[in-house]
């Protein structure tokens, strides 16, 4: 039987792949639109605010599809607890979304 591995166990083994997201948060400007790149954009972000909603990673950092970056950041040992919550769009739309809170 497959055993889950438990989170200090998947932050060793991710610890090359995490030490690369907080490297790249050094840049001060990502002018491209990898993964690799939009995870450093949320984790930059996390550096002066602990939370981060949907619609600001779409708006503010470009980030289209924040919930995969948030899961493949929390693969890589970082704690991120997701909380729904009501968002209003520019438009002035009501959307449920997640509300990601850093856990430093």
């Amino acid at each position: 039987m497959n055993q889950r591995p438990t989170s200090d166990t998947a932050t060793k083994e991710n610890a090359p792949a995490r030490a690369r997201a907080e490297s790249n948060t050094d840049n001060s400007h990502h002018n491209d639109n990898s993964a690799d790149s939009q995870r450093a954009k949320i984790l930059a972000w996390f550096r002066t605010c602990s939370t981060l909603t949907t619609l600001q990673a779409r708006q503010l950092l470009d980030v289209m599809h924040p919930a995969a970056r948030v899961q493949e950041l929390k693969g890589l040992g970082f704690k991120i607890d997701t909380v729904w919550t009501t968002d209003t769009t520019p438009e002035g739309k009501a959307h449920r979304v997640g509300k990601y809170v850093y856990q430093p």
